[in-house]
């Protein structure tokens, strides 16, 4: 007489070959290897991750880490939170940077890279030439954006309007193809709290400048310490249809103003993804007050966009 017990063991014999042979393959017969018939395995051959999917958005953002100097950078607790906040986003544009040379910012960026990262920076030409005691800078993901060196420069200030001339850029989001991949113009800015009132009515003139200097760009942003809130901005926010990517929420590290913001015309520059904030230097790195201003008395400020000009792919 057949037994159940028997039946249940041929049966079960008899799933798990199915599925063994369904879900797997044996490589060679000297040195059998068995690897899955679909998906990925979780690491390489090297023993890193599998390569992540390609990136359908990029973070850009503001950041007044000032005075960031060589005492501020060979603090290691505060140059480790320094290269953290980097590491947050694809381009940051800096300001307050207080150096006579950009070796400061080759430290600064060979620690944010020490994990295997690539990021790159971009300064004013006159950076190492001319006596420059401070300025801007963008760092930037070489993975995620490519920058336009050519385009690279300081705006004009031989009239002297500017304590510190915005630093103009352009760059192109990484992953789509070259006809459909997001550009944009970044004009750092960093106006004093004293030149507020003079510098920011030129800003306006700044932006249109940079709008309309003939390459087309209609995806400008402004983005910076400018020293007011939205509410504020004199001419610059009689530019058309220019708003701000952050309204409302303090931006300084003791949450007493709004004085950073990343600025864009909302009709042109449609790749925003309406994701934005306030990188709250406090409650990200769970610190009291008086260490997070060690890091800097301004916190980032940053917005999404779409790797695809237009917002989407093929528009």
């Amino acid at each position: 007489m057949f037994k159940p017990q028997v039946l249940f063991l041929l049966v079960g014999l008899g799933l798990g070959g199915w599925y063994f042979f369904t879900n797997y393959r044996i490589q060679g017969f000297d040195n059998l290897k068995i690897e899955p018939r679909t998906g990925q395995a979780s690491q390489s051959a090297g023993g890193s991750p599998a390569a992540p999917l390609t990136k359908r958005t990029i973070r850009i953002a503001t950041a007044n880490l000032g005075p960031l100097d060589q005492a501020k950078l060979a603090k290691p607790a505060v140059a480790a939170h320094l290269v953290r906040i980097i590491r947050q986003f694809d381009v940051v544009a800096l300001q307050d940077i207080r150096a006579r040379d950009q070796g400061l910012l080759v430290q600064l960026v060979e620690q944010v890279n020490a994990q295997g990262r690539k990021y790159r920076f971009a300064v004013p030409p006159s950076v190492g030439r001319d006596p420059v005691q401070q300025y801007n800078a963008f760092v930037f993901d070489t993975a995620a954006v490519e920058i336009d060196r050519t385009t690279v420069a300081s705006v004009d200030n031989r009239a002297g309007q500017f304590r510190h001339p915005p630093l103009v850029a352009a760059f192109q989001a990484k992953g789509p193809a070259a006809h459909e991949a997001f550009t944009f113009t970044l004009i750092n800015v960093h106006t004093p709290a004293d030149r507020v009132e003079a510098e920011r009515d030129l800003l306006a003139s700044v932006f249109r400048a940079v709008r309309d200097d003939g390459r087309h760009e209609d995806d400008v942003i402004l983005l910076g310490d400018l020293g007011t809130d939205d509410e504020h901005l004199g001419l610059l926010g009689q530019v058309a249809n220019l708003t701000s990517a952050v309204t409302g929420v303090p931006t300084t590290t003791r949450g007493t103003g709004v004085v950073d913001h990343l600025l864009f015309d909302r009709r042109a520059t449609t790749e925003f993804t309406r994701k934005s904030g306030v990188f709250d230097l406090q409650r990200e790195f769970n610190l009291p007050l008086r260490e997070a201003l060690e890091i800097a008395d301004h916190l980032p400020v940053w917005a999404e966009f779409s790797v695809y000009e237009g917002g989407e792919a093929g528009a």
